[in-house]
């Protein structure tokens, strides 16, 4: 089953515990992380490091992040996948009236 995941920058992430990390973001919101739920590293982020965590902790913590940039974490293949939105647009024609013309004499035998 993929897991919702958000890229989220980090000033710091710390082991705490063999099962948990400390995060701490740029404005100074500081939370608790399982490592289950870190993802690794964000790797087409350059300005600072970011890390690849599930959204379901991220609501329930008081650590600021953006959903802006989303993905999906495999874990058949352990790779983040992107989001893909699938928009559906049905395309209805215009109806048009039949014209009857006569064919050309140069193009019968």
């Amino acid at each position: 089953m993929k897991t919702k995941c958000c890229s989220v920058r980090l000033q710091s992430l710390v082991s705490i515990s063999d099962k948990a990390y400390k995060a701490t973001a740029f404005d100074g919101s500081e939370a608790v992380l399982p490592k289950s739920q870190v993802f690794g590293l964000d790797y087409e982020v350059s300005k600072s490091e970011a890390y690849w965590i599930a959204s379901w902790i991220l609501e329930k913590k008081e650590l600021q992040y953006s959903g802006k940039k989303i993905g999906w974490f495999n874990p058949d293949s352990g790779r983040m996948e992107p989001n893909i939105e699938i928009i559906i647009e049905k395309h209805i024609p215009e109806i048009i009236q039949a014209v009857n013309l006569k064919p050309l004499k140069e193009l019968q035998r």
